[in-house]
């Protein structure tokens, strides 16, 4: 009951602050979200290094976090301030580079472990921070303030919505996937109905915002499909988290989130939602 209220708490207390700043403060392409993209990014990278060390996958925090943030803050330096759109896939390079070049004058145990450390660096580089950015791309939209609070509703509500109908109808429909043996099918379904009901909503209430190719879609169904397909990769991205802690054999990422853990524990949905909203927000409607 004590983690329910907190859950609860963090609820009813989030989602206003994020609205409040989704509204309030779209300057320079939503710069305050675009930071704090980079900064979950940098935190949820240096949670990794917990995760990946169960397996002699070490790299140290810094580092990772430096990693992590990397591809957020050149994808900020783009959509925020008009850097050059090369500066992304530079600064990607750029931290291969030094993966691959920082243990050359390396000797014993340090160089034997060069292979553990490139892959824990390439893990850190690209999870969550390289899915957390297409977020930051989104900012880039006309009407990008509706466009950017219709994701998080979806992602948030299908989250809400599948604890609840989990907790309500779910428990003699678990088990089905092993990683997280808890989730219910029940819940699943629950998951999708919330962010389906959101796009539908979203197209009536924002139709500047979401204006389908109609040589494809007419408006309830392009709304209902981004929902869906949202609602399913937001369920997807939370039981590919709960697989790594699984197989690195710890329960939760970190405790700095009351109520929910770890900061990966709170952006799985998210990150793995991104890149898939905002692929077929472009497919379904004009931009």
């Amino acid at each position: 009951m004590k983690k329910m209220a907190k859950r609860l708490l963090l609820f009813s207390l989030g989602l206003p602050i994020i609205v409040a700043i989704i509204i309030l403060l779209p300057h320079y392409n939503h710069l305050v979200i675009n930071v704090l993209v980079v900064v979950f990014s940098a935190l949820g990278a240096a949670e990794m290094t917990v995760l990946l060390a169960p397996k002699k996958l070490t790299i140290s925090i810094p580092e990772a976090a430096i990693l992590g943030a990397s591809i957020p803050a050149a994808m900020t330096l783009v959509v925020s301030f008009g850097f050059v759109d090369m500066l992304v896939p530079g600064i990607i390079t750029t931290a291969v580079s030094w993966l691959l070049i920082s243990r050359i004058i390396s000797t014993g145990t340090v160089l034997e472990n060069t292979i553990n450390h490139l892959a824990s660096g390439f893990t850190v580089l690209l999870y969550p921070g390289i899915l957390m950015a297409w977020i930051i791309g989104m900012g880039n939209w006309e009407n990008s303030s509706y466009i950017i609070l219709t994701f998080f509703c979806m992602v948030f509500a299908g989250d809400s919505a599948a604890w609840a109908a989990g907790k309500m109808f779910g428990k003699n429909n678990r088990g089905l996937f092993p990683a997280s043996p808890k989730k219910s099918i029940a819940g699943f379904i629950g998951g999708l109905i919330a962010p389906t009901l959101i796009g539908m909503g979203a197209v009536f209430q924002w139709p500047q915002a979401f204006m389908p190719d109609e040589r494809f879609f007419s408006t309830l169904p392009a709304g209902c499909i981004l929902g869906l397909l949202t609602g399913i990769a937001a369920a997807l991205g939370d039981l590919g988290e709960s697989t790594i802690k699984r197989s690195s054999g710890i329960k939760e990422s970190g405790s700095i989130i009351p109520g929910r853990g770890g900061v990966l524990d709170s952006i799985d949905s998210v990150s793995f939602a991104a890149p898939i909203f905002y692929l077929f927000f472009r497919f379904l409607f004009i931009q």
